[in-house]
C-alpha cells in the first residue's frame, strides 16, 4: 500500500481547515474596549460614523471615511485593529435615483389631484 497519497491527502485537508476559519473576532469580552472609544479614534481620522454594533463578536462600524464614501468595517473589540473594510460608491447613483423618484412623485401626485382639487384615495376624516 502507497502510504504517499494519504498522507498528502490528510495534510491538504488540515490546511484547507485553516483557510477556512472565519474572520469572526473571538476576544474575550472582559478585554473589550467601550465603543465610544472607537468613535473618538475614527471621527478624529475624519470619519462620520453611523452606527457602531456588535456583530460576530467584532464591532460593526458604519459611516463615512474622509474621502466621503460610505464604509463598512469590522474592528476588534479589544485593540480596535481593522479586520475588514468595505466600501460603497454608488454615491454617484443616488442622484440619478433622487432625480427619477422626484419625478415619478410629480406625475402620480398630479393624477390624485382632481379637478375641484380634491386629492383621491386619501381618507377624510370628520371630528364631530
Amino acid at each position: 500500500m502507497n502510504i504517499k497519497p494519504i498522507v498528502i491527502t490528510l495534510s491538504l485537508l488540515l490546511m484547507s481547515n485553516s483557510a477556512l476559519a472565519d474572520d469572526d473576532c473571538d476576544d474575550p469580552v472582559s478585554g473589550w474596549q467601550p465603543r465610544e472609544n472607537l468613535r473618538k479614534q475614527l471621527e478624529a481620522k475624519g470619519w462620520t460614523v453611523f452606527r457602531i454594533k456588535v456583530d460576530d463578536g467584532c464591532y460593526e462600524v458604519k459611516g463615512r471615511d474622509p474621502d466621503g464614501n460610505r464604509v463598512e468595517a469590522e474592528y476588534s473589540p479589544a485593540t480596535f485593529e481593522l479586520m475588514e473594510m468595505e466600501r460603497e460608491d454608488d454615491d454617484d447613483h443616488d442622484d440619478d435615483r433622487r432625480e427619477t423618484s422626484q419625478s415619478y412623485s410629480e406625475q402620480v401626485n398630479e393624477e390624485r389631484v382632481s379637478r375641484k382639487s380634491i386629492v383621491k384615495g386619501r381618507p377624510r376624516v370628520t371630528v364631530e
